[in-house]
């Protein structure tokens, strides 16, 4: 297992997929992550096709949570994110950290 540390000015998607390509790891890995962002990008199925993706962009502050995986070298992260009017939970395609930190906790398989 190993830390992926996502400071200030990193996306952390990005992030993880850089340090799982310099560590060489390019099958699979279990991820899990805590933390806080300043935005973020998190998609739903819509219920009556669930082949489609709804993607919404926030601009605000969210604590975070997160579980997923690495295969075949791409970063799949399920999350919830809790803020000022509410709660989003989905896929996260993309979440940058300004003030805080997001701690991603890897295990490779």
């Amino acid at each position: 297992m190993f830390l992926v540390f996502v400071s200030k000015g990193q996306e952390v998607i990005e992030t993880i997929r850089h340090e799982m390509k310099h560590r060489g790891i390019t099958e699979a890995a279990i991820v899990s992550l805590i933390g806080a962002v300043e935005g973020c990008c998190v998609s739903v199925m819509p219920k009556d096709n669930p082949l489609d993706d709804l993607p919404t962009e926030y601009d605000q502050p969210f604590e975070m949570s997160g579980t997923g995986q690495v295969k075949d070298g791409k970063v799949h992260i399920h999350c919830v994110m809790g803020g000022d009017g509410g709660t989003v939970s989905g896929h996260l395609h993309w979440a940058k950290v300004d003030h805080w930190f997001v701690d991603a906790y890897v295990i490779p398989v």
